[in-house]
C-alpha cells in the first residue's frame, strides 16, 4: 500500500519531534551517568535487546507481522548494519575524543540527507533559504561544542575520534537515505524499526567482546533504571515514533530537529547537574530555533 505523505510538517510532527529530541538530549546525560558502570557497548547490547524484545511484544499485542515477505530485506539488513556502525563508531571515538568534539562531527549527518537524498527522491530537494538554515543551526551546535575544539584532548590520536564521529554521522545520514530510497519507505514503522534494532542487537555483544569489556548483570538501581529508561523510551518508543515520521514526512525537514538534541543535553545539564548557563548555550538556542524556522518555512 502507498504510503500518503505529506509536503511540510505539520503541528503533531513538529511536538512529537521536539519530544524525541528532548529526550535524546536527556538520554546523553543517562548514558553519561551510566557508563562508569556499565561498559558502553554492553550497554548498547543491553538497550537494543531489549528494544527488539519490547517491539515483539507491541507487534504481537496490536497485530502487526514482522516476518511477511515484501521484498523489503535486502534495505532492511543495510539499514540495520549501518544503524549499528553508527553506534559502533559514536562508542569507539569516545575513546579517543572528547564527547563534545564527537557532538558536533556527528551532527554532520543532516547535510549528507539533504546532499544524497533529493538524488533518489526529488521531493525532498532544499531550497537556498533551507540550506542556509540548515547552516545556521549547524554552526550554532559548533558554537555551544566549541571549548572541545579550543582545547586539545589528553587522549592520544584524538583525530581518529574526529573521524570515527564523522564516520558515525555519514552512517546516520546513510540510514535515513536506506529508509526513504528503498522498499522500507512503505514498511509499517514497527518493521523498519526492527531491522535497526535486531541487527544491532546482534552485532553489539560481538563488538563488545573484541573490546574485551565484562559482562555482568550485577549493578545498582540507579543503573539500571537509566538502562530501562534508554531501553523504553530511547530505543524503542522515540524510535519508533521517529520511524513512523519518517514515513509520512520530509526527512531533510525532520533532519534539521535533530540540531536540538545536543542543545537539549546542555539545557538538561543546567537544569538538572547545575551546570553554568553560558553565552554559548544562550546562542545555540537562538540559531538552532533560526535555522529549523528557515529550513521548515513555506514557501
Amino acid at each position: 500500500m502507498t504510503t500518503i505523505r505529506k509536503p511540510h510538517l505539520d503541528s503533531l510532527a513538529i511536538g512529537l519531534l521536539v519530544l524525541c529530541c528532548a529526550f535524546w538530549g536527556f538520554q546523553q546525560i543517562l548514558i553519561k551517568s551510566t557508563v562508569a558502570e556499565i561498559p558502553p557497548l554492553w550497554q548498547a547490547s543491553l538497550r537494543m535487546g531489549g528494544a527488539t524484545l519490547l517491539l515483539l511484544l507491541w507487534c504481537q499485542a496490536r497485530g502487526v507481522s514482522l516476518f511477511t515477505r515484501d521484498h523489503t530485506l535486502k534495505g532492511g539488513l543495510l539499514a540495520g548494519l549501518l544503524f549499528a556502525g553508527e553506534f559502533a563508531f559514536i562508542y569507539l571515538g569516545l575513546q579517543y575524543t572528547s564527547a563534545s568534539r564527537l557532538t558536533v562531527f556527528l551532527y554532520t549527518s543532516p547535510f549528507v540527507v539533504a546532499l544524497l537524498l533529493p538524488r533518489v527522491v526529488p521531493s525532498e530537494t532544499l531550497k537556498r533559504m533551507q540550506w542556509i538554515g540548515l547552516v545556521i543551526a549547524f554552526c550554532a551546535v559548533a558554537i555551544a561544542f566549541s571549548e572541545g575544539f579550543l582545547h586539545s584532548s589528553p587522549v592520544a590520536g584524538q583525530w581518529r575520534g574526529d573521524a570515527m564521529g564523522l564516520a558515525a554521522g555519514i552512517f546516520w545520514g546513510l540510514t535515513t537515505l536506506t529508509i526513504r530510497s528503498t522498499r522500507l519507505s512503505d514498511a509499517s514503522a514497527e518493521k523498519t524499526l526492527f531491522y535497526q534494532v535486531g541487527v544491532t542487537a546482534l552485532v553489539m555483544p560481538l563488538l563488545s567482546l573484541a573490546l574485551g569489556e565484562t559482562w555482568s548483570l550485577d549493578y545498582s538501581a540507579q543503573a539500571w533504571t537509566s538502562l530501562g529508561l534508554q531501553t523504553a523510551v530511547g530505543a524503542f518508543a522515540s524510535y519508533l515514533t521517529w520511524m513512523w515520521l519518517l514515513r509520512h514526512y520530509p526527512a531533510t525537514q525532520m533532519a534539521s530537529f535533530t540540531f536540538l538534541t545536543p542543545v537539549f543535553a546542555l539545557v538538561f545539564g543546567v537544569a538538572l547537574l547545575g551546570e553554568a548557563l553560558t553565552l554559548q548555550l544562550t546562542l545555540a538556542l537562538v540559531g538552532v530555533a533560526a535555522g529549523i524556522v528557515l529550513v521548515n518555512r513555506r514557501g
